[in-house]
């Protein structure tokens, strides 16, 4: 027994002496040590999904607006700036020059966001059933406003669609299929409102406020877009509560 305790004893002194290699430190998988404990961990990088990606490329409504081929020109009055129409409005041709309005989405300077947007408004408001047959030539400029993520361009561009929606009969119905391109949009900016606490938010009143204007809208696709409407909206909206249900 005496000798057993005598060899457990010299041992764990030979342990003690024992000199381990130092443990090296690892990386994990956003190259940072986490080993060391003087290191913080920190996370991923932010994705920013909200970054304004409008390219800054000339768009065909500058060129064609540069080249004159507008028949429209610009009137001053004591009321501001407004487009005098060369020909009456209802004579134009809508297969060529309301796609090329819409194009015109996308320019922040003056004097193409002025003429583009007015244009629009003018277009919508005297089209009448020549709106219809040219919706399907309007996604592809709409949805690359709204994917500029530019504030400006995304409120004139939700404020276009209220206006395209009520502009003529079966124009809401006729954009539900287009849901799909129109919608995702939508859906990542609907809750992107700021928290101001109780402040005012000012926006609001100007109608600048892109949370409120995408509900809005969505409101608006439900009341002219028919019985399929709310369906297809809660599919690519999920948060989207029904405006007529409530």
């Amino acid at each position: 027994m005496l000798q057993l305790q005598t060899a457990l004893r010299d041992y764990d002194e030979e342990k003690k002496k024992t000199v381990y290699p130092k443990k090296k430190e690892t990386q994990n998988a956003f190259g940072r040590e986490v080993n060391n404990p003087l290191y913080k961990l920190k996370g991923p990088p932010k994705t920013d999904c909200f970054r304004t990606l409008n390219s800054g490329k000339r768009t065909e409504f500058a060129m064609f607006y540069d080249r004159g081929d507008f028949p429209i020109m610009v009137e001053h009055d004591t009321k501001g700036n407004k487009i005098a129409w060369k020909v009456e409005i209802e004579k134009l041709d809508f297969h060529h020059y309301l796609p090329l309005f819409f194009d015109g989405l996308k320019e922040t300077k003056f004097p193409y966001n002025f003429f583009a947007r007015q244009g629009i408004h003018d277009m919508l408001e005297h089209g009448g059933n020549r709106i219809l047959p040219v919706v399907p030539q309007l996604i592809i400029p709409i949805k690359e406003a709204l994917e500029t993520k530019d504030h400006q361009i995304m409120c004139t561009t939700l404020k276009i669609m209220q206006h395209l929606i009520v502009s003529g009969e079966m124009v809401g119905e006729a954009l539900v299929p287009y849901y799909r391109q129109l919608l995702p949009i939508l859906r990542q900016y609907k809750s992107h409102n700021k928290n101001l606490g109780d402040k005012i938010d000012y926006s609001q009143m100007k109608r600048e406020n892109v949370g409120d204007l995408i509900e809005e809208t969505l409101q608006g696709f439900e009341l002219h877009g028919g019985e399929d409407a709310f369906i297809n909206i809660k599919y690519m909206v999920p948060v989207y509560e029904s405006y007529m249900l409530n």
